[in-house]
């Protein structure tokens, strides 16, 4: 809880069918409740459209797999735990990681990989090792629920652009009603896009009252 990721690689993927359903680069962080960050917020927003979703969700089908070390492949990411294992290996595996990963994040690793904590480092296998880069290449969360619309961001859904004047805002069905912002079924992923939505609609709509 707290922690943030910078220069990771998500993926959202159903794991029923195998199909990816976002993937995206940047931040990330890991809440209370679960995962959040710009990263996170995008894909949601693609989450929310995929079909079946609740069903998926509940199933426990839907993973999000981050790749921690996004700059390194599997032979570099290799070499370089092979090079932290050398500068220390007496110590314990539980005690070899500092320089690898946060340091909020190295008893979930040490506990996912299988390894023993107190195994010292040049003891552990190439196998256990091959199987470390692996974890910290696709770390896997399941997501299970969206939070709750209280909480939002950004929503999606609204009235839909059709049924609107794009140069008056004003509604092509009822006759002097107005729409901005995100009661129109409009959004964008973060960086700005949203608020710009919001002040460029509200702007529109209400030059018409002036």
């Amino acid at each position: 809880m707290g922690l943030s990721l910078r220069n990771v690689k998500i993926k959202l993927v159903n794991r029923q069918n195998k199909r990816k359903i976002y993937e995206d680069f940047g931040e990330m962080l890991f809440t209370h409740f679960g995962v959040s960050g710009p990263t996170i917020l995008s894909a949601s927003a693609h989450l929310l459209r995929d079909k079946n979703v609740e069903e998926t969700l509940k199933n426990g089908h839907i993973k999000l797999a981050i790749d921690l070390k996004s700059a390194l492949d599997n032979q570099t990411l290799d070499a370089r735990i092979r090079r932290d294992f050398e500068a220390c290996k007496n110590k314990e595996f539980k005690n070899s990681l500092d320089k690898l990963l946060p340091k909020k994040m190295i008893d979930v690793v040490v506990e996912l990989s299988g390894i023993q904590p107190t195994k010292k480092v040049n003891e552990i296998t190439k196998l256990e090792r091959t199987k470390l880069v692996e974890l910290l290449k696709n770390f896997e969360v399941t997501i299970t629920d969206f939070r709750p619309i209280e909480e939002a961001i950004v929503t999606a859904g609204g009235i839909c652009v059709k049924e609107i004047n794009p140069k008056t805002m004003e509604s092509k069905k009822v006759h002097g009603l107005y729409f901005a912002g995100e009661v129109i079924d409009v959004d964008s992923y973060t960086g700005g896009f949203n608020l710009q939505i919001a002040y460029s609609t509200g702007f529109v709509a209400g030059g018409n009252h002036v």
